[in-house]
């Protein structure tokens, strides 16, 4: 097992990942050595305290672990890290019932759309896509990948799945709604960070 332990080093994120989910601790242990430090500090910078920030980022990698066998489709475990944190920061804002001090004035916020340097380009968007669908139950995920990225039809995925049409469209819907409220979770987290 040393000799294994060692190699991990010279894993990529996505080797360590898989692993990780089959329940390799080694593996978890590395993926918290690489990513914990950056956790810290993007949580840091907008909680400001010590104690909050540690406990809010060993609650993200505990939560990683505990439910490690639901998370298969984290496509970028880093992405999924820093919006784990995020939302947990958002979470703790909207306990207090404050919001954060705005470092900088909000013209320097301007966003480019369609360039390199967007606030949320398409990448972004994708990874905070596979965050929600690892979130999602195992049958919702997968009518949702079939309706949206595998451009299925509502009764080709009734066919494949063995279940009626009516489940594959109560599925989309509820699907929808629960990305709708994902993504202005997302958008008022952009908006206090």
């Amino acid at each position: 097992m040393l000799a294994k332990h060692s190699t991990y080093s010279s894993w990529n994120d996505t080797q360590l990942t898989a692993s990780m989910i089959s329940g390799d601790q080694a593996a978890f242990d590395e993926i918290y050595k690489r990513c914990w430090k950056k956790l810290y500090n993007e949580s840091f910078k907008r909680l400001k305290n010590m104690e909050q920030v540690e406990e809010l980022v060993q609650s993200v990698f505990v939560d990683l672990w505990v439910k490690k066998e639901r998370k298969n489709n984290i496509l970028n475990i880093y992405a999924y890290l820093v919006t784990a944190v995020r939302y947990q920061v958002y979470m703790l804002y909207k306990k207090s019932r404050t919001l954060p001090q705005f470092e900088e004035p909000l013209d320097h916020m301007a966003v480019s759309y369609n360039g390199a340097d967007s606030l949320i380009n398409e990448k972004e968007i994708r990874n905070y896509i596979a965050v929600w669908l690892a979130m999602q139950p195992e049958k919702r995920g997968e009518i949702f990948r079939m309706k949206f990225m595998d451009e299925y039809t509502t009764k080709e995925i009734s066919e494949k799945l063995g279940v009626s049409q009516k489940t594959v469209q109560n599925q989309v819907t509820t699907s929808h709604a629960s990305l709708r409220q994902f993504s202005k979770k997302l958008m008022v987290m952009f908006t206090i960070m």
